[in-house]
């Protein structure tokens, strides 16, 4: 797209396509959510947050907080915001909170609103920290937990090079999610549609209703079958759901 931090991942959106806005987890790229926009058709245009550090970013300095990498990503996402007619956004895990405060930003200063904001494998944001801090975790066990997370090939933490690559950013991402606040008093218009594998180590079902708190506007929760990444195996159900939210609120 020409810019540092979207890269459209629809190969060829249709002319007036509803722009889904997609935000990566903890340690992921732009590009995790290559096969959702494939599965999203040409009434979609999926565009996706690359943050800084990664792939081909890498020479940028890792973002640590944030509240840092929404002011980063404002200025370009508020540009491709107001040059299209609808959006929604979707993030996954730690890209669920900064879909989130992006949300917000979005509404105070611009007064442009996510048909639907999609939060997936995140508990809600007011939430309580958990007591285990992943980004003081020693490498071995960042390792480990990394392996009983999935997402992550063994292979590569096995290679010493991507290992030492991998746990850096992982490491900063969980910083960045693990020292965040949010109020309960935090809120967005937009819908807020929750989504959560039955087996997601990190977030239960309960947990994730929460987000039904944090909106002015309509909320639904689904679980998946899956782990964390419940989204990987889970794409053609996922972008129906997304498809069918997105379509009754353009209808409304």
């Amino acid at each position: 797209m020409g810019n540092s931090w979207l890269r459209r991942l629809s190969p060829s959106p249709g002319s007036g396509s509803h722009k889904l806005f997609c935000f990566p987890h903890a340690g992921g790229s732009a590009i995790s959510f290559g096969p959702l926009a494939k599965c999203m058709g040409s009434e979609y245009d999926v565009i996706a947050v690359q943050y800084p550090g990664r792939q081909d970013r890498r020479h940028e300095p890792l973002v640590d907080s944030i509240a840092d990498l929404v002011d980063g990503l404002l200025p370009e996402l508020r540009e491709a915001v107001e040059d299209a007619e609808t959006f929604s956004i979707f993030g996954h895990s730690m890209g669920s909170v900064v879909a989130f405060e992006a949300c917000r930003r979005l509404e105070h200063e611009v007064g442009a609103s996510a048909r639907v904001l999609f939060a997936s494998g995140r508990r809600a944001p007011s939430a309580a920290p958990p007591e285990l801090r992943i980004h003081l975790l020693s490498d071995r066990e960042l390792c480990e937990h990394l392996l009983q997370f999935g997402g992550t090939p063994a292979a590569l933490l096995e290679d010493p090079e991507f290992r030492e690559l991998i746990l850096s950013i992982v490491r900063n991402d969980y910083r960045a999610i693990e020292t965040y606040e949010c109020g309960t008093d935090a809120m967005v218009s937009s819908p807020i549609v929750a989504m959560v594998g039955d087996r997601d180590p990190d977030a239960s079902f309960a947990e994730v209703e929460v987000w039904g708190s944090h909106t002015s506007g309509s909320f639904f929760a689904k679980s998946f079958p899956g782990g964390h990444f419940f989204i990987d195996s889970n794409c053609r159900p996922i972008a129906q759901l997304i498809s069918d939210h997105c379509a009754r609120a353009l209808s409304s």
